[in-house]
């Protein structure tokens, strides 16, 4: 227990799987296919594989040479930055979370000296999960000034509220708070915040922490932990339910541990989650666009492909990707680079937090292959995507990089 311990207070705030201070081995490579389903028996249902993409999207069919690429600091000293956003409303800026609840702005290769939004006041960042977590902007931006936080309140509560700005500054007092979650530990927050192309608003909240989902909320449909939550924003107050999602409540999928990070891919409207494992495997999980929600990932029957607390069942999606312990301790989920630099084009690039490996994952030949492309040497608490899908990582040590060409 008193081991367990030291590593809940060590671990960032993305994670909660094994020691930071682990030594990881050196190899640069994994397997070609990293998702292999356990031998079935005739008393084990088959899981479903991983959805293949149906869009004509561009895709990249193999991954650049890396060594012709590195990961360029643009800025640093910032304190604790845990995500990356872009408010697409043509000012080219960057919006920076830090953990203990400001906003900073990069613009023109500098950071702003005046906070976007300081919000510290009303933050519990007491947890090394907790804090100011995730940001999206609304569609709209431009015209309602709005954008979306998820953050942990008082009681260390999950909070999801909307903010209003003007120019580089938001105004704290415009808060409207759309919901609360109820923790019960201080962990598994999730925090993840993104519109998908349906203009309704995605949020990614944990099981709820400790170890093991005590309160078996992955596989409860009726909580609103350890699920991707999906509501209506530009309708009842303070948002509604959208009708089609598939328990009549906020839920869209379930089965997750902590989705640490989700994106959509801005040119098929895909989603992707990076869902932070238990002690053994990390996964990446992937679902089209036009699915009709209602998956579940498994969590905690399952960690990855793999039996947790049972065996795998029928209807339960395997990851797209997963990585065991061996290289790493916490996935960071990514994006979908669709950027300028042609090669990259539909790869998907996620991180660990404890070994600073980078990953890409694309479909080839009808499979997914995901392979080590870079070690970064970081300890990467999330990435980021301009508005022309340049892409970017954060650090943990204050810095903020690009994807560039040497």
């Amino acid at each position: 227990m008193k081991r367990l311990l030291i590593v809940l207070l060590t671990m960032p705030i993305v994670a909660c799987g094994g020691s930071a201070d682990s030594v990881f081995p050196t190899a640069t490579l994994l397997p070609p296919l990293t998702v292999v389903s356990p031998p079935q028996t005739e008393s084990q249902p088959q899981p479903e594989s991983p959805a293949v993409p149906q869009t004509q999207a561009p895709s990249a069919g193999a991954f650049p040479n890396p060594a012709d690429y590195e990961w360029r600091l643009i800025a640093s000293g910032l304190n604790r930055p845990v995500d990356i956003q872009s408010a697409h409303d043509g000012s080219g800026r960057l919006f920076i979370l830090e953990k203990y609840g400001v906003i900073r702005i990069y613009q023109d290769g500098q950071l702003l000296d005046q906070p976007f939004l300081d919000i510290a006041d009303r933050v519990d960042d007491s947890g090394n999960e907790m804090g100011l977590l995730g940001l999206a902007f609304h569609p709209d931006f431009e015209q309602n000034g709005w954008f979306y936080v998820n953050y942990t309140g008082n009681g260390g509560h999950t909070r999801i509220s909307r903010f209003q700005a003007g120019g580089d500054t938001a105004d704290p007092a415009s808060e409207k708070i759309l919901m609360i979650v109820n923790q019960p530990f201080s962990n598994h927050n999730g925090g993840a915040v993104a519109f998908g192309s349906d203009g309704y608003l995605y949020l990614g909240l944990g099981d709820g922490g400790a170890a093991g989902d005590p309160f078996k909320n992955g596989q409860n449909q009726n909580t609103l932990l350890g699920a991707i939550l999906r509501i209506d924003v530009n309708s009842g107050d303070p948002y509604s339910i959208p009708a089609d999602n598939p328990f009549g409540n906020e839920v869209w999928v379930y089965g997750l541990r902590n989705p640490w990070r989700i994106s959509f891919d801005r040119a098929t409207g895909d989603l992707w989650i990076g869902d932070v494992g238990q002690g053994q495997w990390e996964e990446i999980d992937y679902l089209p666009a036009g699915s009709p929600g209602g998956a579940n990932f498994g969590w905690s029957i399952t960690e990855g492909g793999h039996g947790y607390d049972g065996l795998l069942q029928d209807g339960m999606l395997l990851p797209a990707a997963e990585y065991s312990h061996d290289f790493g301790c916490s996935v960071t989920g990514g994006y979908v680079y669709r950027g300028a630099m042609p090669e990259w084009n539909g790869v998907y690039l996620y991180g660990d937090y404890c070994s600073g490996k980078i990953w890409g994952l694309i479909l080839s030949n009808g499979q997914w292959q995901s392979q080590v492309l870079f070690e970064a040497g970081l300890r990467i608490t999330s990435f980021g995507e301009d508005e022309s899908g340049e892409l970017y990582l954060a650090s943990d040590d204050g810095g903020v990089y690009i994807l560039a060409k040497k």
